[in-house]
């Protein structure tokens, strides 16, 4: 058996890591023995799906259960796939944590414990979604036209600096949007990313 611990760094005296898909390293942990194995997480930088990235990465090691601080809905949803048993709220030692989970003080969580993109950085992260809506007048993204990018509406929330298209009446609409408004926001970050790294060279 076989559980991984999101840490800080590659040792079982780092702490864990409060982000899942963000973490710098996972430990891969045979409990009974304590070996294990620290594989540097190449999905940190991605623009976004870091959580899915991640956890696939855990189902291709083996692992039965995942320790870590924060799990968002897109992992979460990856886990169940993979009947791979998720542990939010983790902290301290990475050791602890693992003496913790043997001695069955850590119970499974049943729902992730943050938003889509938790740990990103960048104000626009976990905000209501609320912006700029109506903005786009139903069309396409809403930035057709200079709609949306510089119109007030969608500059007001959180660091949010795209409009969304206009609110439609059902409430799996909105999900959709806010999903899709989390989505742009993930690609401009890496594209903002992107360009300071070129203008460094």
């Amino acid at each position: 058996m076989k559980i991984a611990v999101t840490s800080t760094g590659p040792t079982l005296d780092d702490m864990v890591e409060a982000r899942f898909g963000r973490c710098p390293y996972f430990l891969i942990i045979d409990p009974d023995t304590m070996e294990f194995e620290a594989v540097n997480n190449a999905n940190i930088a991605l623009g976004g799906g870091a959580g899915i990235q991640s956890a696939q990465l855990m189902a291709s090691k083996g692992v039965s259960a995942v320790l870590t601080g924060n799990c968002g809905p897109n992992a979460f949803q990856t886990f169940g796939a993979t009947n791979i048993q998720v542990i939010t709220g983790v902290s301290g030692p990475v050791r602890q944590a693992v003496e913790q989970y043997k001695s069955g003080k850590l119970s499974s969580s049943t729902t992730p414990n943050v938003q889509s993109h938790f740990g990103m950085g960048g104000g626009g992260m976990g905000m209501g979604g609320g912006g700029g809506r109506g903005m786009g007048g139903g069309r396409g993204m809403g930035m057709g036209g200079g709609r949306g990018m510089g119109m007030g509406g969608g500059m007001r929330f959180a660091g949010s600096s795209q409009s969304q298209p206009g609110p439609l009446p059902d409430s799996g609409g909105v999900e959709s949007l806010k999903r899709e408004a989390d989505s742009l926001r993930s690609q401009l970050e890496s594209i903002e990313d992107r360009i300071r790294n070129l203008e460094k060279k």
